[in-house]
């Protein structure tokens, strides 16, 4: 073990103290084993080799002992353990070692479930991982009430869970419940369980109040030494159930991700051979699953991503000091569309200041603020917010004819038509109205936040302020810095990104900023291989290999064909050669088509009709290399105009804005990969350093 501890020398230990706990009713004394790091919850516990030791260690105190009735094992305060230290994986340079790893960890955690004595583990806080599975080895679990995440999030990052998850929790809840939580929920961005999912599902076998949480787990224990509690569990199905919810998990991740994620179609190997496995046997396949994708790009992808989310997010690049940052008591909002709505919703939920909509006519405006009513009543039905917290945000939002009900607003933003024109003149008459601290924010994804603010008395107040749809979902903010935006408008900016609970990223003020110019070079290129012939099926099936959460021309069906073509139009304008407009495109748009596809899925024989005439038709290896290509064309030529700080920004933006698969690391990691970014821009987009981590 020498070897791989050298690896992670800068490991966050694990401590595992143990104390003995004498358990009420007369049931006998339990030895507590308590995980903790010695830091706040914010340093949460990891397992590393020398963590493991330590845990080793301790229970092997405890299995020496004939003097108890049982073993428990804890966390500190509002953590269990979140899983493995993965801070030495981009040094792992030999199998071996990478098959070591998952070998200790099944050692160590088998242990618990091999003893003399009954075992118990008590998820008192968030576990992830590895502090999941090893409760899967423990005879019993509690959880709390308050407990906020519990997942096994490998897959998501590129791994399995290797230590037991992909064949304990099967044989404990099912195939089908085990899926969700190993496939199903890291592919919906890493959806988490909270304390009484978990109970629901059978990963625990009790749950309690926070309060009193480790009291009551240990009267439990008691009870369920002594015999007054028995614990039953359903019979896992281990026939044709198993087989049909591989294949549903199965067919789901292959339409997802189209075999671009390898750590997935691992894991659901290692779940369909689990159903007849013995224990040793389906450890023993982790333990290869993970000495392989430890190897592989994927994983060291995942962690470059999951480092991106969780860090670089949190410190935006280039941000003002947010002391310069002014406070926001009312919001306004210019327009009552469905967008306009959803950012009204958003800001009171968030924020909880009065939010207040204008619209030309009445009928519109009723309209707009009956749709926040509407959602907020929706929340309440599902008992996510209280009868009291939705009578108070729907006081929040309210109408208004005049933009002079701006007056004591600090923070506007306009969610009008996209036309240059027409946010000149809205900001005009909002700016007639507000204070000269009030910052004016325009949600536009593609036109000149400096050209807009051009024509006012204080230009300085404006600043782009761009989601992405659905407003409530996508994390991602651009925020938007015009030429003459001064500081304090942009630190007022990115704390109410922050307090809205966004990711915020600064970006300079050019055509269609980060998010739409990729991916409109993408979908220009290919719309290009489709005008020289190229089936519409041929040029969807060639981004496959992208594992994109859906394919170019379903995402044009979703966005809406008339949009796409005005940001088309908008970048093209800036950049002729390298966003054509494509005629048979705009008459798509001009026939009223909301996409190629037929409600069947089936292509439109009208648009093939409209995109015929092609003489130069291009293979699906073809059409991948050109849009490629286009990608890092136009990323190199974003990074030389100083668009964003770093490659790492634009890829922070295409996973957080365009749902860019997390398994890829983003488009910069897999364009250096696939050796295109030497090929086009002369050079990897990202420096050694961080290169190592992203594989």
């Amino acid at each position: 073990m020498s070897d791989i501890a050298s690896i992670f020398s800068d490991e966050v230990v694990t401590h595992a103290r143990v104390r003995d706990v004498r358990l009420p009713h007369g049931a006998g004394t339990l030895a507590l084993i308590t995980l903790d790091n010695g830091f706040d919850h914010t340093k949460p516990n990891t397992f590393g080799p020398n963590g493991l030791a330590e845990l080793n260690a301790a229970i092997d105190q405890v299995a020496a002992r004939d003097d108890i009735v049982a073993v428990g094992v804890t966390g500190k305060p509002f953590i269990f353990a979140v899983g493995a230290d993965l801070k030495g994986v981009p040094l792992i340079g030999r199998r071996e070692d990478a098959a070591a790893i998952g070998r200790l960890g099944h050692d160590v955690f088998r242990r618990l479930g091999e003893l003399d004595v009954p075992s118990f583990a008590y998820y008192n806080g968030a576990a992830m991982g590895g502090g999941v599975e090893i409760g899967l080895h423990c005879t019993y679990r509690t959880v709390s009430a308050g407990v906020p995440a519990i997942a096994l999030p490998e897959t998501f990052l590129g791994l399995v869970p290797g230590w037991g998850g992909t064949y304990l929790l099967p044989h404990l809840i099912g195939a089908e419940k085990a899926l969700k939580v190993i496939i199903e929920n890291p592919l919906a961005q890493n959806r988490t369980l909270k304390g009484r999912q978990a109970l629901e599902l059978g990963i625990a076998d009790a749950m309690f109040d926070s309060a009193d949480f480790l009291e009551e787990s240990l009267a439990w224990t008691a009870r369920v030494l002594t015999g007054e509690t028995a614990v039953e569990r359903p019979e896992v199905d281990k026939g044709k159930a198993w087989d049909d919810a591989v294949a549903l998990a199965r067919w789901t991740v292959d339409g997802k991700l189209h075999g671009a994620a390898p750590a997935f179609t691992r894991a659901l190997d290692l779940v369909a051979a689990a159903k007849d496995r013995t224990r040793d046997e389906g450890f023993a396949a982790e333990d290869e699953a993970l000495a392989d994708l430890i190897m592989g790009d994927e994983l060291r992808a995942g962690l470059y991503a999951f480092d991106l989310t969780q860090k670089r997010a949190r410190k935006p690049a280039g941000a003002p000091d947010k002391a310069l940052a002014r406070k926001v008591t009312k919001v306004g909002v210019v327009g009552a569309g469905l967008m306009a709505s959803q950012l009204a919703l958003l800001f009171a939920r968030r924020m909880e200041v009065p939010v207040v909509l204008t619209d030309l006519d009445q009928e519109r405006l009723d309209k707009g603020v009956g749709y926040a009513h509407g959602e907020i009543d929706k929340l309440l039905a599902k008992g996510r917010v209280s009868a009291d917290k939705a009578n108070r945000l729907k006081a929040l939002i309210g109408g208004s004819l005049t933009k002079d009900a701006f007056a004591d607003a600090d923070f506007v933003i306009e969610a009008v038509f996209e036309e240059m024109s027409v946010k000149q003149k809205v900001f005009a008459e909002v700016e007639e109205h507000v204070s000269a601290d009030c910052v004016l924010a325009t949600n536009t994804s593609s036109l000149s936040v400096t050209e807009m603010a051009s024509k006012l008395k204080h230009p300085e107040r404006v600043v782009g302020f761009h989601f992405f749809n659905p407003v409530a979902v996508l994390p991602l903010l651009e925020i938007v810095r015009g030429e003459r935006t001064d500081d304090a408008a942009l630190a007022t900016a990115f704390a109410t990104g922050k307090a809205l609970k966004k990711s915020c990223v600064l970006v300079k003020d050019a055509p269609a900023f980060v998010v739409n110019r990729v991916l409109l070079r993408l979908m220009a290129e290919i719309i290009q291989t489709v005008d020289e012939g190229t089936p519409i099926e041929t040029a969807e099936r060639a981004a496959a290999p992208l594992g994109l959460p859906m394919p170019p021309f379903v995402l044009m069906g979703l966005v809406g064909p008339a949009i796409a073509l005005h940001v088309n139009e908008t970048l093209h304008g800036a950049f002729p050669d390298r966003f054509p407009l494509s005629e048979k495109f705009a008459k798509l748009v001009a026939a009223g088509k909301k996409g190629v596809y037929l409600p069947d899925f089936t292509v439109d024989p009208e648009v093939v009709e409209i995109f015929s005439g092609g003489t130069n038709p291009s293979t699906e290896e073809q059409v991948l290399e050109r849009a490629l290509a286009a990608l890092a064309e136009e990323i190199k030529i974003m990074l030389d105009e100083g668009v964003v700080a770093a490659a790492e920004d634009i890829d922070l933006c295409m996973i957080l804005g365009a749902g860019w698969p997390f398994h890829l690391g983003g488009i910069t990691p897999y364009l250096d990969r696939a050796g295109v970014s030497e090929k086009v821009a002369g050079a990897r987009f990202l420096k050694p350093g961080v290169a190592s981590l992203a594989g």
